[in-house]
C-alpha cells in the first residue's frame, strides 16, 4: 500500500526520461494553441502535472501531458512534475483518449483513431475475466458501446460510429478531411471504398478539381458494393456540375477519352490539356501584340 500510494503522488521526473504513449493519436504540431501553452510554461512553469506509468526500463510512458512535455522541453525545462500511476495497456488507453478529447480544436482524424482506441480498450476489458478478481470490472464495466463512448464528448451512438469509419479511409484522404478539403459526411460514404478505389479517387479529385458531394459519395459506395468502382466512374461523377457551382466547366470522361490514348490516365490527360490551353493563350498573346 505504501509503495502505491508513493508511486501516485506528484513527483518531478526528468524530461529525458519521459516517452510518449505508443500509438498516441492525437498530434502533437507547433499551433497558437501550443503557443500559448509555450508561453505560459515559460512564465509560470507546468501547473498541471503529467500522468505517466514506469516502464521496465526505467522510463515513464506519457499518459496525459503530451504538449505540455514539448512546451517544457522548448523552453528548456529539464523536469517537470508527474503523477506516476501503474496501470495496464486497457486503462491507460482509456486515460490517454479522455485527457485529450477535452482539447479544442481536435481534428476529425484525430477524434476517429482515438474513439477506435477507446473503443476496443473498452471490448478488451468486456472480454477479460482477470479483471473481476482484480476489482478493476466494477470501476470500467463489463459492456460497452459507442454510446457510452460518446458521453463524454456528446456524441451520439451512430456519430461515434462514423467517426471510426474514418479509419477506413488511406492517409492521403484523411488528411484531405483534417483539411477541410473532403467535407465529414462525404467521407464516412467515402470510407466504405476499397483502398485501390479510394487511390483512383484521388485521381479523379486530381484530373477533375472538384471533391464529392454526400450524393455523389454514396453513388460511388454503391457502385464499389455492386461490384467495383472504376476510374473512368469516378472521374465523370465528380466531373458533373454542382448546385451553386454553374459557371464550372465539365466534361465527360468519353468526351475526352476519343482525343487521347488508352492507356493515359486522367491525369496526363490534364497535363496535355492544361499545355495546349497554355499555348493557344500564348498564341492569342502574340496575335495580339502584331
Amino acid at each position: 500500500m505504501d509503495d502505491e500510494k508513493q508511486m501516485d503522488r506528484v513527483q518531478k521526473i526528468p524530461i529525458t526520461k519521459l516517452i510518449p504513449f505508443k500509438d498516441h493519436p492525437f498530434r502533437v504540431v507547433e499551433d497558437e494553441s501550443m503557443l500559448r501553452t509555450t508561453e505560459s510554461i515559460s512564465m509560470f512553469g507546468v501547473l498541471t502535472p503529467l500522468i505517466a506509468r514506469p516502464t521496465e526500463d526505467g522510463k515513464f510512458e506519457i499518459i496525459s501531458g503530451h504538449r505540455r512535455a514539448h512546451a517544457a522541453e522548448a523552453v528548456g525545462l529539464t523536469e517537470v512534475p508527474v503523477i506516476v500511476r501503474p496501470m495496464d495497456d486497457d486503462v491507460a488507453k482509456i486515460l490517454v483518449v479522455d485527457s485529450n478529447l477535452q482539447r479544442e480544436n481536435i481534428l476529425p482524424s484525430e477524434r476517429a483513431f482515438a474513439y477506435k482506441m477507446k473503443a476496443e480498450a473498452m471490448k478488451h476489458q468486456g472480454e477479460r475475466t482477470d479483471l473481476q478478481q482484480e476489482g478493476t470490472l466494477d470501476q470500467v464495466g463489463p459492456k460497452w458501446t459507442n454510446q457510452e463512448i460518446g458521453k463524454a464528448t456528446n456524441d451520439s451512438m451512430s456519430q461515434v460510429k462514423r467517426f471510426i469509419r474514418l479509419t477506413n479511409l488511406i492517409p492521403e484522404i484523411l488528411e484531405m478531411v483534417d483539411q477541410n478539403r473532403i467535407a465529414f459526411n462525404p467521407a464516412v460514404e467515402l470510407s466504405y471504398l476499397k483502398p485501390e478505389e479510394q487511390k483512383n479517387l484521388l485521381e479523379a479529385i486530381d484530373f477533375t478539381q472538384a471533391t464529392p458531394s454526400v450524393s455523389q459519395a454514396m453513388r460511388l459506395k454503391k457502385l464499389s458494393q455492386e461490384g467495383g468502382c472504376k476510374l473512368e466512374d469516378m472521374c465523370e461523377i465528380l466531373a458533373e456540375v454542382k448546385k451553386g457551382d454553374l459557371e464550372r466547366v465539365a466534361f465527360k470522361s468519353e468526351q475526352l477519352r476519343k482525343y487521347f490514348p488508352k492507356s493515359y490516365t486522367p491525369r496526363q490527360m490534364s497535363d496535355v490539356i492544361l499545355k495546349l490551353l497554355d499555348q493557344w493563350q500564348k498564341k492569342r498573346q502574340r496575335d495580339k501584340a502584331r
